[in-house]
């Protein structure tokens, strides 16, 4: 099973340039995205499902904002929409589905780029997520959680990790929480079996930073320990451009 992370930012402009032919193209099992910027009445569901799809979105209740979905080949047991926390839920951060006894997430962890007031909301967000994830484990103990993080975990995971050490997502303090989290019992399958430099999941607009492979690997497929010896294979496509992001992947064998 190929389980494909895609922050495609916006997704009707994702669409437009290409989204859905790459998504026939590649054929992932499920496609769990984030940043839809649209309520589910502005997709075109139809078309999605015309190549195979079943969606599952999960939309911020502010127009143009946020937002998560999970498109699936697959039909889930149960679906459940946001972790029954309103501040979170009503910006449209997660979405659940479970397949037997394993569950997929998508999930959208905030951004604190635009200040301190998001600054602090993240750092809740981070506490309150690790909590959430810890108690849903004793229900649902294998998780797939794809989505971007918002945080570049090591010095690797980012191409200027001296001048943005005091960057939001490169911040000592997320780096610690991403720490405590694979610590926890969870497996950052890119780096399972990847450890190469220089592979990136989103990169600034400004100063062609694409072109220069000046990015920040953000976007992750995380799956808990008990999942290891079914992971096959993990991977990023860097040259897949729909959006400032590009997608990364994890192949399970399910």
């Amino acid at each position: 099973m190929k389980v494909v992370s895609y922050n495609v930012n916006g997704i009707r402009s994702a669409i437009s340039k290409g989204l859905l032919e790459w998504m026939k193209e590649t054929s992932p099992d499920m496609l769990c995205v984030q940043e839809l910027k649209a309520m589910p009445e502005q997709i075109p569901i139809m078309e999605f499902e015309a190549i195979g799809y079943s969606p599952y979105l999960y939309s911020a209740k502010k127009k143009g904002y946020s937002g998560v979905g999970i498109f699936t080949k697959h039909q889930p047991d149960n679906v459940t929409y946001g972790m029954g926390i309103p501040e979170y839920d009503n910006e449209g951060r997660f979405i659940r589905l479970d397949f037997g006894d394993v569950s997929v997430i998508s999930v959208y962890h905030p951004s604190g780029v635009s200040g301190d007031h998001r600054q602090d909301f993240k750092m809740q967000w981070l506490d309150d997520f690790f909590k959430y994830v810890h108690d849903l484990r004793k229900t649902r103990s294998k998780l797939i959680i794809s989505g971007d993080f918002n945080i570049c975990h090591r010095a690797i995971d980012i191409h200027d990790p001296v001048r943005n050490a005091n960057s939001s997502g490169f911040l000592p303090e997320e780096r610690d929480w991403m720490e405590k989290f694979f610590n926890s019992g969870f497996i950052d399958t890119f780096r399972y079996f990847n450890q190469m430099p220089h592979n990136y999941t989103w990169w600034s607009f400004r100063a062609n930073s694409r072109s220069k492979n000046l990015g920040w690997r953000i976007d992750y497929n995380v799956v808990t320990e008990n999942l290891s010896s079914n992971l096959v294979d993990a991977f990023i496509s860097p040259d897949i451009v729909h959006s400032d992001h590009c997608p990364a992947g994890v192949v399970l064998n399910l």
